[in-house]
């Protein structure tokens, strides 16, 4: 689990770090154990007021498509200075128009050993076209529970770093330099 010191130097690195001209504004980093994930605003393209939905649809994924495209080489570059850097994978990602579009970015394998009744979960998911695999059906899982209990997970996360905040204060801890009398 990362510190939230160590989130806000991430992104301090990438703000300093990016060409000033890549990203209207950076909208987030986010930081797990094998990727980094950067997510900037683009500005949205300009329609007609009385374009439809459709149509603005079609603009913002053709500008996003775009944004790829011409800023592959100075991402590229960025992302390999980050990688050796921080020894983590870099993905990157925009808003634009109200969506969000995810590049490149890793799926990481994540072994577990699920008893019979919960290997029929995944499977009944199977079975009803949810997903292909039990794979899937895991990764399927895990998006539910996501979505349905952020306020938790963001509660759980904050006490994760507490307690590590509170570790690096114990008796491990490198001491502070302590002022002494002068006699």
């Amino acid at each position: 689990m990362i510190t939230t010191e160590q989130q806000e130097k991430l992104r301090g690195w990438f703000t300093g770090r990016l060409p000033d001209d890549l990203f209207e504004s950076l909208a987030e980093v986010v930081v797990d154990r094998e990727e980094i994930t950067v997510i900037g605003r683009i500005p949205e393209p300009r329609v007609a007021e009385e374009a439809s939905a459709a149509e603005r649809e079609a603009a913002v994924q053709a500008r996003i498509q775009e944004f790829r495209e011409r800023t592959r080489e100075a991402r590229i570059a960025v992302a390999r200075e980050a990688e050796h850097r921080f020894g983590r994978k870099v993905s990157w990602g925009v808003e634009c128009g109200g969506e969000r579009a995810l590049y490149t970015h890793i799926a990481a394998p994540v072994m577990t050993r699920l008893r019979q009744p919960e290997r029929q979960v995944l499977d009944t998911l199977i079975a009803g076209g949810v997903a292909r695999s039990r794979s899937d059906a895991l990764a399927w899982c895990v998006r539910l529970v996501q979505r349905h209990t952020d306020d938790w997970l963001a509660e759980l996360r904050e006490s994760l770093e507490h307690v590590q905040r509170v570790r690096a204060q114990g008796p491990d801890a490198e001491p502070e330099d302590t002022p002494t009398e002068e006699s």
